[in-house]
């Protein structure tokens, strides 16, 4: 999640200069992946915090509803729940090669480079761990800064070769631990409830603050690693770097075969079977073999997620040229993109305070199709807020954050 309007400092004794990057070296493709990624980050969690009703099939989303309800919780199934954090991981690690490639191109010697990478996961890490404590259990900024501590010392140095022979390694075993995952819950069913949903709600649904606090932490804890488990994040964060190396949402207008085929089959392979368990959630479909179906889901976010990036390449490439004749919505949905980490904790913000119960508690009034709307309102006022920063010239506040944390120690001249 890098930050525009980059300080000018002189070039350090290492031979390079580690700086933010210029606003008109910035591409659009990622920047605007991001900004409508956090619209499906908002439609992901927000089902979390209808705290009040009962639990269905598939994750969150409540049991009953009307049809509004259940076109509501059908189209996050299919195109938001298991896609959304795939997607993430997937820019999560293209951010890391754009940011390695450029300063290698301007000098910065590769262990300088490396450092500060380091730092930058270390302070998501602990962003992570504050975030859950004080609002949000579900917070992905830790896990996605313990993925980086873990995957860029294996992985950043790696040739082409090797990276596409992991990522075909962690599918292959991907696809394993999700057989043996539904061939354990189809000998086990469960009966009543979900254990995993229920500690999930246990800190949405306390009304005192500290005891709510008290729950957050230890449940992102024990959720910290589920995302390295699967090996759904790890996979999308490789291909993410091999995407990164040949530029392939830099460039889109070089790569414009590969993008259509990762958005018509990636995309296709994850709305597929985002419908099955969609349909078995509404009860079109019958539930004997549902561990099966919630493992498919999960494993095949994978492809949609890349999928995701793909098209928003292709969606860069199809508005090149306009420049400054760029749309509003479109220069403020990339405003947006460029400060994503503010983004994400202010919609934490309005969950917390709006909907939890230790806050207003309004998450008891919601249902499925309101819930959709709160989440698309809470989204559209963090574009308005990020364009409005964009307009004043000024960086996210989060983002400034993270960056004086990780420069900190770090002489002027290297930054």
């Amino acid at each position: 999640m890098t930050t525009r309007n980059p300080d000018p400092a002189p070039a350090p004794a290492h031979g390079g200069s580690v700086r933010s990057t210029p606003l008109a070296e910035r591409s659009l493709a990622p920047d605007l992946a991001r900004g409508m990624m956090l619209l499906l980050i908002a439609l992901a969690h927000v089902p979390w915090f209808i705290y009040d009703a009962p639990i269905g099939l598939a994750l969150l989303h409540p049991a009953d509803g009307n049809l509004a309800d259940r076109i509501a919780q059908a189209f996050t199934l299919i195109v938001v729940d298991a896609r959304a954090y795939t997607l993430f991981g997937f820019l999560f690690a293209y951010g890391i090669g754009q940011m390695y490639a450029r300063q290698m191109s301007r000098g910065t010697a590769p262990a300088h480079a490396r450092r500060l990478l380091r730092r930058r996961h270390l302070w998501m890490l602990v962003f992570g761990a504050v975030h859950a404590l004080l609002l949000w259990q579900g917070d992905i900024i830790g896990t996605y800064g313990l993925i980086g501590l873990i995957m860029v010392p294996l992985f950043l140095s790696r040739d082409d070769r090797t990276l596409k022979i992991w990522i075909g390694v962690l599918l292959g075993l991907g696809a394993l631990f999700s057989v043996a995952t539904a061939a354990i819950g189809l000998a086990n069913p469960v009966v009543t409830g979900d254990p995993a949903a229920d500690l999930q709600r246990l800190s949405i649904a306390e009304t005192g603050y500290l005891l709510s606090a008290a729950v957050r932490l230890p449940t992102w804890v024990l959720t910290l690693f589920s995302g390295l488990i699967t090996l759904a994040l790890p996979t999308a964060f490789l291909i993410g770097l091999l995407a990164a190396r040949h530029r392939l949402l830099d460039e889109p207008a070089r790569h414009l075969p590969l993008l259509r085929r990762l958005a018509v089959v990636g995309i296709t392979i994850g709305w597929l079977a985002g419908a099955l368990i969609a349909l078995q959630h509404v009860g079109v479909i019958g539930t004997a073999y549902a561990p099966v179906v919630a493992e498919l889901h999960v494993f095949t976010g994978i492809f949609a997620g890349v999928g995701y990036a793909a098209l928003f390449g292709l969606v860069a490439h199809g508005l090149a040229g306009r420049g400054p004749r760029r749309s509003l919505p479109v220069r403020a949905l990339v405003s947006l993109g460029r400060r994503s980490l503010s983004g994400y904790l202010a919609q934490s913000v309005v969950w917390g305070l709006f909907l939890a119960a230790w806050g207003l508690g309004l998450g008891v009034h919601l249902s499925s199709w309101s819930a959709v709307l709160v989440a698309v309102v809470t989204w559209l006022a963090t574009v308005a807020g990020a364009h409005a920063l964009d307009r004043a010239g000024r960086r996210g506040p989060a983002e400034v954050l993270l960056r004086t944390l990780t420069y900190r120690g770090v002489r002027s001249g290297d930054r």
